[in-house]
């Protein structure tokens, strides 16, 4: 169908509607429409069994009102025509007459049931699933809303994949509040029918004998049967609406559409079905009960157990089969295990293993996410982390560990959310802190979790605080999870590539040794080492003039400079704090090599004189809402970087080199000249 036309057909339809509530309708016309009431009311719940998610028929609740106001329009329509004509088409005829009977009690009782199916039994049940699911929904809006930051953070989706699962959020709040509300339209059409047709009953039988003189019986004979007639036709597609009603506020999330999901779990139990067709054939042995349908039932039950495939055994029997089958291992093996120290370890007090349960923990998945958002933003493979519990562990504590060594610990109590920022004081809890920025928060009980939210906080689940110090000590000691066989298949990955880059660097030029020496500092100071194509070149010019370590992370910087001059700035200004040119001569005077490199031979005055100002300075751009670099010569970065890493770790050291390759504009806050800081 053209869509220009398909965008006239509803305005149309409901002027259409309002139209027949006013002008009388031939009974041919409303014979037409009457059918057309019913096959609507059909389709519809056809189309609630077949989707498979309750959001594929998001138009439901405003089709329902549609139809529901369709149908009374056909009342108003056909009351009009049994009151002045005394006959409103052949379709209220046939339910008058043929369907019921003839009998005005036979019609009435069975109105009367199909009502109390309708109102009593579908529709309140209806009306209460989509209210209670409407309040669920709107309730959990928050947790999912949190979930899907958590999962963009760790790098589990992309921003796209995140945008779209909030608009299904808020699609899905959006439709079950609508159900909530279009469940009263169906409630209000029950109780609508049963008083039309008792006004259609007391109406038509005072027409006929006041008006046209009828005798009682010729009276109920004309009018009363069709009145009933009238009702039964519209309780039919009513009953339909409730039924898809129900159906669509019911459904739960499975892969498939209603009819493939019922039939795929009733026919999952073969043992049921079995037990259940011996069941029926039994009740044959019952006396004076009928044998033919019980053996017909019971034996259609056996024949479609029998084509069922047969069942696997229980997982637990497998794995406890598994396990008997399997050879013992060698106690060498067990002790090497055990000996074994891992690179990167998250052990969990007892009371946290639900974060890692298959049935509903998450943090396994995360764990892996955050692996890839590692490679892609420091270009190193984060080794797998080994998780455990640790009975030694105080409950709701999580540590840490590399190489054997705790780097980090924290809490996540429980059944609690961490809620950072003000106003939680009438929350209940315990206090706690967001252990990567050290901001002061509160352990709330998760189920208060939107209560949070309403004061403004900034409410964090439990596995999202784990992934999210993990990742920032891994960041911090990336050198340290760079090990040798690391960097060897760094270089095969180039290889594979640029093969002439590596053959010219290793083992020609540096050994594996010296390049994972050079990555590791590199990832020591902050700089990603996904270039490595660059990193290469630049360690291979710069191995035949010297091998010292500190020439060839400078080296490999000046290769990379735009990027890391990028890294700091802010709307293309990079912010700098630069040496006055007679202390930076003198600190370039008192360099002088050791083992660990280059250092700075100054006293000690100078020294605690120079790291005042540098304090002093960068608080002052902090406090301007931007973050300062230090930038020297080349030949002074490294040994000043070492200087400044004591007391300002979080101030970068970069060198004109690096940032004379960018096109960033760069705008100096202060000099330092070793006593005072000179205005820029």
């Amino acid at each position: 169908m053209p869509k220009r036309l398909t965008q006239y057909i509803v305005p149309i339809g409901i002027v259409l509607i309002i139209l027949m509530m006013v002008v009388p309708l031939p009974a041919v016309v409303l014979d037409t429409l009457i059918a057309a009431n019913i096959t609507l009311a059909l389709v519809i719940v056809l189309v609630s069994m077949y989707v498979k998610r309750p959001l594929e028929f998001s138009s439901f609740p405003s089709l329902l009102l549609i139809a529901t106001l369709f149908r009374l329009a056909l009342n108003i329509s056909a009351t009009r025509l049994v009151l002045t004509d005394g006959f409103a088409g052949n379709v209220i005829d046939a339910f008058g007459h043929f369907v019921v009977g003839g009998s005005l009690i036979v019609g009435l009782v069975i109105f009367l049931i199909l009502f109390i199916v309708q109102f009593i039994v579908i529709t309140k049940g209806a009306e209460r699933v989509a209210e209670v699911g409407a309040r669920f929904t709107l309730d959990a809006m928050p947790g999912k809303q949190m979930a899907i930051d958590a999962d963009l953070n760790a790098g589990l989706i992309d921003e796209a994949t995140a945008r779209k699962r909030r608009s299904e959020i808020t699609a899905e709040a959006n439709f079950y509040g609508a159900m909530d509300g279009a469940s009263k339209f169906v409630k209000g059409d029950a109780i609508a029918a049963i008083i039309i047709t008792l006004v259609n009953l007391i109406g038509g039988f005072a027409i006929g004998m006041l008006q046209r003189g009828l005798s009682a019986t010729d009276s109920i004979q004309t009018y009363s049967l069709l009145s009933v007639g009238d009702g039964l036709v519209s309780q039919i597609p009513a009953l339909l609406l409730s039924v898809a009603t129900g159906l669509i506020v019911t459904r739960s999330a499975n892969d498939g559409d209603m009819s493939t999901t019922v039939s795929q779990q009733l026919g999952q139990n073969r043992r049921a079905l079995m037990i259940g067709g011996g069941a029926a054939l039994a009740l044959c042995l019952i006396p004076g009960l009928p044998k033919l349908p019980f053996l017909l039932v019971g034996a259609v039950v056996l024949i479609i157990a029998q084509r069922l495939p047969k069942q696997r055994p229980d997982s637990a029997e497998a794995q406890t089969e598994e396990v008997q089958e399997a050879p013992p291992p060698d106690p060498t093996e067990v002790l090497l295990g055990e000996m074994r120290v891992d690179p990167l370890e998250l052990a969990l007090a007892p009371d946290l293993v639900d974060l890692v349960d298959a049935s509903g923990g998450d943090l396994l998945e995360r764990v892996r996410a955050l692996r890839r958002k590692v490679a892609l933003e420091l270009g190193i493979v984060m080794p797998p982390v080994r998780t455990r519990d640790d009975l030694e562990l105080p409950l709701s504590t999580y540590v840490v560990r590399i190489s054997g060594v705790e780097v980090g610990r924290g809490q996540a109590p429980p059944g609690t959310v961490l809620a950072i920022g003000e106003g939680l004081e009438f929350l209940p809890g315990r206090a706690g802190v967001e252990p990567v920025f050290g901001l002061a928060g509160k352990w709330v009980p998760a189920e208060l979790r939107h209560q949070a939210d309403l004061t403004g906080a900034t409410v964090v689940d439990r596995a999202s605080v784990i992934i999210t110090h993990l990742a920032e000590i891994v960041r911090i000691h990336a050198s340290r999870l760079l090990g040798r066989e690391d960097v060897r298949n760094l270089t095969e990955v180039v290889k594979r590539t640029h093969p002439v880059v590596v053959e010219e660097l290793t083992p020609a030029a540096l050994s594996l040794g010296q390049v994972q020496r050079v990555l590791q500092t590199m990832l020591d100071e902050g700089v990603p080492i996904r270039d490595l194509v660059r990193i290469f070149e630049s360690l291979s010019l710069q191995a035949k003039q010297s091998s010292d370590p500190d020439s060839l992370v400078e080296a490999a910087r000046a290769a990379l400079g735009p990027a890391i001059a990028n890294r700091y700035a802010q709307d293309g200004t990079l912010t700098a704090i630069t040496l006055e040119p007679r202390l930076e001569q003198q600190l370039l005077e008192s360099l002088r090599p050791t083992e660990s490199g280059l250092q700075l031979l100054i006293d000690t005055g100078r020294a605690e004189s120079m790291l005042a100002d540098l304090t002093r300075l960068t608080e002052q751009g902090e406090e301007r809402g931007v973050s300062p670099v230090l930038v020297c010569s080349p030949q002074l970065r490294s040994a000043l970087r070492k200087l400044v890493q004591m007391a300002l770790p979080r101030l970068p050291v970069l060198s004109y080199s690096e940032i004379a390759g960018s096109t960033l504009r760069v705008e100096t806050i202060g000099v330092v000249n070793g006593a005072y800081p000179v205005a820029a």
